[in-house]
């Protein structure tokens, strides 16, 4: 059986601790590898490589960091199709759609290669008689990442990229469902010249994670996964004095007026709720329709979802692949189950899916719940799979309402051709990321990534100029160089003379 080990100073290492996880083919059912999962000692041994990488890395010309980024990003670019064939061998989405994740971690990557420009300090000359500010920017040092399993190359490329970039050496503790997408990040990183213990990779379980939140010469924890862990990890890291950023979960709406495109707008709501079979975050997973239209717009829902084609993620026809485990899948399924008991019309129900030939897979199909209420399970919880709930009111008021009470506000979208409306909406809910008839409103890489409320702890979002200023931290340099002509200026006791 493969297994994957860890990857620290530049190279494979075998796991020490004798502790080992399973991966899982999410098509076959089958444990196709197994994963190292790191003691509390080998992520000190990994952490204090990264920590003698930095003396070096850290003082690092800029011209030598983006000359290792440009060629990373070419290898990256080079190997899309074996980075997406190892997601999809792990976690189950499509090849399409794991080419996608490839993509928008190179805009990150991207954005890294042009950090010159990003660290550019400010200066003010001239404050004072001969007296002159700087403000620049420094690496942190020795920084870490705890990643989810439903995006294992998208969202460690959301980070290293730009913390190596700003001079910072970087722990990687990747999801042990889906590991060998990391290792091979970490593996074309080397190629492309960045230099040993500047990026690793520690495989492990809540062991790995606590001794990285409590390990004394880590300056920094980014995370992104469920809110309740997501908590935890920001309590703990900053009791122990890190800097966090920590991306919760989701329960994102997209609200539909009467006046909008309904074929477009059913279109989006099928594209973004059962995309990666609905394991992403950014996942619509709560329509609320707005008067009338609410039942032309379930129907355009049902016919177009019930024609996707649920399949293996190698199989070019499929369109959508299996949940990451058969726990998982269970656990959606018991969300439709009990819709019906708490009020909800089950308009689809995807439970007892299977593909012939693949019987022992983590299938679940398509469901759409309809007339849910906002009590119901279905919807108050984060499901994190292939169901949508439709909700209904009379009012576009009644609908934002709906949506701000949502103890999450990661992302959310109007769908409507009144652009008064669409401007209003912007500005009156309550999340981070806001879509006009964009259904995933995910920004581009140079613009920042985050939600509000329960679905981000911590000041900084993900990416863009947010990222950078989480992996930085600010210094003022004040200068007085005397000129030669002047002589000796005495003692003064009182502020200085800026006026």
């Amino acid at each position: 059986m493969k297994t994957v080990n860890h990857w620290i100073g530049g190279k494979t290492v075998e796991g020490a601790s004798g502790n080992y996880g399973p991966v899982t083919d999410p098509a076959t059912g089958e444990v196709t590898t197994q994963v190292a999962l790191a003691s509390a000692a080998e992520v000190d041994a990994a952490v204090q490589v990264a920590k003698e990488a930095f003396e070096t890395w850290g003082q690092s010309s800029l011209a030598a960091r983006t000359k290792v980024l440009f060629a990373y990003r070419a290898l990256l670019d080079a190997n899309r199709d074996a980075i997406a064939e190892l997601i999809t061998a792990e976690h189950g989405k499509v090849h399409s759609d794991a080419l996608g994740e490839v993509a928008r971690g190179l805009e990150i990557v991207e954005l890294a290669c042009g950090i010159t420009t990003q660290l550019k300090g400010e200066l003010s000359t001239s404050v004072s008689n001969r007296v002159d500010v700087a403000a620049i920017r420094q690496p942190l040092g020795v920084v870490a990442g705890i990643t989810p399993f439903n995006f294992p190359a998208m969202v460690p490329m959301w980070m290293f990229p730009l913390a190596v970039a700003c001079g910072n050496t970087f722990i990687l503790k990747p999801s042990e469902k889906d590991p060998s997408a990391a290792n091979k990040l970490a593996e074309l990183a080397s190629e492309a010249g960045l230099p040993d213990g500047v990026l690793n990779v520690v495989h492990g379980d809540k062991v790995a994670v606590d001794a990285l939140l409590a390990h004394p010469d880590i300056s920094a924890v980014s995370f992104v996964g469920s809110t309740p862990i997501a908590r935890h990890i920001h309590t703990t890291a900053s009791a122990n004095g890190k800097r966090v950023q920590a991306l919760g979960g989701a329960k994102n709406h997209m609200l539909v007026l009467p006046d909008a495109d309904l074929d477009a707008a059913a279109d989006a709501a099928v594209s973004a709720a059962y995309g990666s079979a609905g394991e992403r975050c950014m996942a619509i997973s709560a329509v609320v329709a707005v008067g009338s239209i609410a039942d032309e717009l379930v129907e355009k829902i049902r016919e177009r979802a019930e024609k996707i084609k649920i399949g293996p993620g190698n199989d070019p026809a499929s369109e959508m692949g299996p949940l990451i485990t058969a726990a998982h899948r269970d656990k959606v399924a018991s969300y439709v189950k009990g819709a019906a008991d708490q009020g909800a019309d089950v308009v689809l129900d995807g439970t007892g899916y299977t593909v012939d030939g693949f019987e022992a897979g983590h299938w679940i199909g398509l469901s759409l719940l309809d007339h849910v209420k906002t009590d119901s399970d279905a919807y108050r919880d984060e499901i994190f799979g292939p169901v949508l709930c439709v909700l209904r009111t009379e009012t576009y008021e009644e609908g934002v309402a709906l949506i701000n009470a949502s103890p999450f506000g990661n992302g959310t979208a109007i769908f409507t051709r009144d652009g008064g409306a669409a401007r209003r909406f912007q500005l009156e809910v309550q999340a981070g990321m806001v879509g006009v008839n964009v259904p995933i409103p995910v920004p581009v890489g140079y613009h920042s990534f985050g939600g509000w409320k329960d679905s981000l702890f911590g000041d900084h979002h993900i990416y863009g100029n947010d990222g950078i200023h989480f992996y930085t931290r600010g210094k003022v340099v004040t200068t007085r160089w005397p000129d030669p002509s002047e002589g000796h200026l005495g003692v003064d006791l009182g502020f200085p003379r800026n006026h």
